[in-house]
């Protein structure tokens, strides 16, 4: 179990590496005063990401594919370039065979694969895993999937995933028992986007068997802490690029290109976001060199370091796990996300408090399905560029609310 003195170590161990990354972010330190605690929404762009689209767009922008003159070519060299980036990024086994098709984001990503891809899989009585206390995005496309399937005559069973009340993780076990020979697809997440927990992908594929395809909604783990297909044994992997670091209007698909028909998305393919795919490689390459390793650690510290504190105040009402532990524990390990109630305060109300006193949060049902939390709540999320003093102003203020 990690200790308030493991915390404590990490922190002072990484201080100075935060520091040397946090003055790259322009509009973190241009506004000392505020602090940024809503990174799960979206990220801040260090210097180089914005450096890389102002020389993109001043040097080399074209359209790519479809022409033959040196800036068109670069461009479209620079786009199939991000793909191997992606691929390597995540740790591609077999990066020959696999695919990555560029989206807007996640909720673009899941519903290419939703329309153009799982019909394909799918035969009347088969099932599909939906979870339904997580992120809308990994939700509707699956449900709309089924209705059109109805449509056309194919009926398709929806499974809800099953969790564990207490910490708010997948219950391994319960899927084990409810996966059988007709489950064909399992959509699931990475990190909680409202508790903050990473919910053991390694033990998915154990619960459902060789056979069934694994999409996996990385959104709030990409950028935050290593991830490794070369690892986990899921078959999709999708994010959003502006939650990394990139800009928004970016974002992949990565399919391994091994259970089902081959991924290929439907429809014209028209002008890429350039731009956005820029930013994206720009990105990850940051990333590598500040490390997903150390950055977990940091925002894992400093989550670790609000939720003990926000537990020995009776006002509040911490949600999912409260509790940091080992990466391979059946209770999950809180990453950079932490979510609260206070029992009197509204959460829209505490909110308005918090930002009059220079902290940026979110405040409501976080977009979660219809299995999920029915109040609303106020949701801290933490990257690279939040600190240790940012953590202790907060509690500051959140003990002196009572």
């Amino acid at each position: 179990m990690t200790t308030c003195a493991d915390n404590a170590a990490v922190i002072e161990e990484l201080r100075e590496w935060q520091r040397a990354l946090r003055v790259q972010f322009p509009i973190v330190t241009g506004h000392p005063d505020l602090a940024y605690l809503d990174s799960a929404a979206t990220s801040q762009k260090p210097q180089a990401v914005l450096d890389a689209v102002q020389t993109y767009l001043t040097t080399t922008n074209a359209n790519a594919g479809r022409g033959t003159y040196p800036w068109a070519n670069r461009t479209t060299a620079l786009v199939e370039q991000t793909r191997d980036r992606i691929r390597r990024f995540l740790g591609d086994p077999a990066p020959q065979q696999s695919a990555v098709h560029f989206t807007s984001g996640t909720t673009e990503g899941l519903c290419t694969i939703a329309r153009d891809w799982l019909p394909g899989l799918l035969s009347d009585g088969d099932e599909v895993v939906v979870p339904v206390a997580d992120h809308q995005a990994n939700i509707a496309p699956w449900l709309e999937t089924q209705r059109q399937l109805a449509r056309q005559g194919t009926h398709v069973r929806i499974l809800p995933m099953p969790y564990q009340r207490a910490s708010g993780d997948y219950d391994h076990n319960a899927l084990a028992h409810l996966a059988g020979p007709r489950t064909r697809f399992v959509a699931v997440t990475h990190v909680h986007h409202v508790y903050g927990g990473d919910m053991n992908i390694h033990r998915i594929r154990e619960a459902v068997g060789p056979d069934a395809v694994i999409c996996l909604d990385v959104a709030q783990g990409i950028g935050h802490l290593p991830v490794s297909v070369a690892d986990l044994d899921v078959d999709f992997v999708v994010f959003s690029g502006h939650k990394a670091l990139a800009l928004p209007g970016s974002g992949a698909v990565w399919a391994r290109q091994e259970r089902g028909p081959q991924f290929v998305p439907g429809g014209w393919s028209g002008t890429p976001n350039t731009v956005g795919i820029v930013s994206l490689a720009a990105a990850l390459d940051w990333l590598q060199d500040a490390g997903t390793d150390r950055i977990e650690r940091w925002t894992v510290a400093l989550a670790s370091r609000l939720t003990d504190e926000l537990r020995r105040l009776d006002a509040y009402e911490v949600l999912g796990c409260q509790t940091s532990l080992a990466a391979d524990s059946p209770v999950q390990r809180r990453q950079g996300i932490v979510t609260f109630r206070h029992r009197e305060i509204g959460s829209g109300d505490l909110g308005f408090i918090l930002f009059s006193h220079g902290f940026m949060v979110r405040c409501d049902h976080h977009c979660q399905g219809s299995a999920g939390e029915e109040s609303e709540s106020v949701r801290v999320s933490l990257h690279v560029y939040n600190t240790v003093e940012e953590i202790d102003r907060l509690l500051s203020v959140l003990a002196a609310l009572g």
